[in-house]
């Protein structure tokens, strides 16, 4: 069994637990995880986000690998409305902007409705990890919601005031509820 040094270094605070916690946590799911991101995608299984004009997504296959890592590395980081860093907190739509800029070097808009149109839509068949989470309240609506794509039919996000950036499953109760969509930055 491969073991990580993240997973055997103790830490001496409860920050640097937290810290350690999600990194190991990122990389063992990235390590069983394998290739499960690499998706190829047809030309026609994106949507350009401008009728008529297809665009590139903005970033790549290992850039995406790396934003889903850099986000399976924050859970346990605590939810603040407003919050975009690490050490302040976040909400969800900062989550998505820290880890987008700081992993692939994408400014990501900085509101869930401005997320709802950036990038390419893409179906739940095409998704791969790295890819965004919508969730609205009914097909068409503006989006409320949103979180990254990390594989296996979960997503990393910050939940709610009170709560912490966590790992969820799309198919549990309360998520399935909504209306999903996928965009590939």
């Amino acid at each position: 069994m491969t073991r990580f040094p993240c997973c055997t270094e103790r830490p001496q605070s409860l920050r640097q637990t937290r810290t350690a916690a999600g990194w190991c946590l990122g990389l063992c799911v990235a390590w069983a995880l394998g290739g499960c991101g690499s998706v190829s995608l047809a030309p026609d299984a994106v949507t350009p986000t401008t009728p008529g004009r297809a665009s590139p997504p903005l970033i790549q296959a290992e850039q995406a690998q790396d934003v889903t890592i850099r986000a399976l590395g924050l859970v346990g980081t605590p939810y603040r409305y407003g919050g975009n860093t690490p050490e302040s907190g976040f909400d969800c739509s900062g989550l998505i902007g820290y880890v987008y800029l700081s992993q692939a070097g994408v400014k990501a808009p900085r509101t869930v409705a401005q997320l709802g149109n950036w990038g390419q839509s893409v179906s739940a068949a095409q998704l791969r990890a790295g890819d965004l989470v919508l969730f609205s309240q009914r097909a068409g609506s503006t989006p409320h919601h949103a979180g990254i794509y990390v594989g296996q039919g979960r997503f990393v996000h910050a939940p709610s005031t009170g709560g912490e950036v966590r790992l969820d499953r799309l198919e549990s109760k309360y998520w399935s509820a909504l209306n999903v969509t996928f965009r590939r930055p």
